[in-house]
C-alpha cells in the first residue's frame, strides 16, 4: 500500500496523473479545497502550470456549504482535496461548481476509496486518484506526516506561493 511523505508529496503523485489528461480539457483550473487541498496543490503546481481557485468549503448544522467562485463557466473545474473518506465535501462541491456552468468536473485527490469512488463517478466526469483502496480508512493512515492546516494557513501557503487568484486568470 502506498504511503506519501506528506500532503505536498501526494500532491506530486496526483499531477502526474492529471498532466496528461489537461491538454484535452477546457481551459483548466486548479481547485484546492481549503484548508487541506492547498498542501496538496502546492505539490500539484511544481509539475502543472495551471490557475489556481481555492474553494471555501464550511461545515454548518446543515451539512457542508461550498462558496463558488465566479467566472468558471466553460472550464475544467479540477477538485483538488487532500483525499476521500466520506465523500462529503466533494459530494457538496459538484452541485454548485456544476451550477456555476463548468464544462468539465475532475476530482483529483492522493486517495479515495473504491467504495466513494463509486458514488463519486457519477457526480463528477473523471475522479482521480493516486491510491484507491478497496475500504476506508482514515486518510492519516497513507501519510508518513498528515501536516493538515487552517484556513489563515492554507490562505497564506497560497499568498507566498503567488497563488489563488480570480477564476478568471
Amino acid at each position: 500500500m502506498t504511503r506519501f511523505a506528506d500532503l505536498a508529496d501526494a500532491g506530486r503523485a496526483v499531477a502526474r496523473l492529471v498532466q496528461p489528461e489537461t491538454g484535452a480539457w477546457p481551459d483548466p483550473v486548479l481547485m484546492p479545497v481549503l484548508p487541506n487541498g492547498v498542501p496538496v496543490v502546492l505539490g500539484m503546481v511544481e509539475t502543472l502550470a495551471l490557475p489556481v481557485v481555492p474553494l471555501r468549503a464550511h461545515r454548518s448544522d446543515d451539512g457542508v456549504v461550498i462558496d463558488a467562485p465566479e467566472g468558471l463557466a466553460g472550464r475544467t473545474a479540477i477538485v483538488v482535496d487532500d483525499g476521500v473518506e466520506t465523500g462529503t465535501v466533494a459530494r457538496a462541491a459538484a452541485p454548485i461548481l456544476r451550477e456555476a456552468g463548468v464544462a468539465r468536473l475532475v476530482l483529483a485527490v492522493p486517495v479515495c476509496s473504491r467504495e466513494a469512488s463509486a458514488h463519486l463517478d457519477l457526480m463528477y466526469d473523471e475522479v482521480i486518484a493516486a491510491v484507491r483502496p478497496l475500504g476506508r480508512r482514515s486518510l492519516a493512515w497513507h501519510f508518513e506526516d498528515f501536516d493538515t492546516v487552517d484556513d489563515a494557513q492554507a490562505v497564506a501557503m497560497l499568498a507566498r506561493a503567488s497563488l489563488g487568484g480570480s477564476a478568471s486568470s
